[in-house]
């Protein structure tokens, strides 16, 4: 098994985190991972995406020239990531802020309000989580007690309320996800 995955948006929509808390929780699940951030010098509003690799075998190349899964925060990223999606893959959508939908008829979909959610939680900064928790949801590439702990390596938070806060984040993702 080999998934290859972007995520991408804008700076400062947690893009980079979505990717690094997956590939750390897939390494903890014991998986060969490959983790390729790239973002424009504007950082925060300019572009942000990256590539993140999970197999049982050993990987040769963080590159990764077709996809099967997208997890896309703005319409460019729709816009740039649609044509490199494998036939069968699957694109998630924060609905929030693109209303197109794919239009190639090989690929799956789920639309996730991200940003409404998050706001109904009472934080933005739940957005990423909501649509890591999503992925996970949707695709099973991890599982999402693997993402708190992966989350909880990282960030190091010694407040339980923020990790509480993402905890939700994912949970709700995963359930908005699993009624499509």
């Amino acid at each position: 098994m080999i998934k290859k995955t972007v995520f991408s948006g804008f700076g400062g929509q947690g893009v980079l985190m979505m990717g690094y808390v997956l590939a750390v929780s897939a390494m903890k699940d014991g998986r060969h991972v490959t983790y390729l951030p790239t973002y424009g010098a504007e950082v925060r509003g300019g572009t942000a995406n990256c590539t993140v690799v999970v197999s049982d075998e050993e990987i040769f190349s963080p590159v990764a020239s077709t996809l099967d899964y997208a997890v896309l925060m703005n319409k460019p990223s729709l816009v740039k990531y649609e044509p490199l999606m494998s036939e069968g893959g699957l694109i998630i959508i924060n609905s929030s802020l693109v209303s197109d939908s794919p239009s190639r008829k090989d690929v799956g979909f789920v639309r996730i309000p991200a940003n409404d959610i998050a706001r109904e939680l009472g934080s933005d900064r739940t957005i990423n989580m909501i649509m890591l928790g999503a992925l996970v949801a949707k695709t099973g590439i991890t599982t999402q007690d693997s993402i708190m702990n992966g989350l909880s390596e990282i960030v190091k938070a010694k407040k339980a309320s923020l990790m509480e806060l993402n905890r939700k984040g994912l949970q709700k993702g995963a359930e908005y996800a699993l009624k499509f």
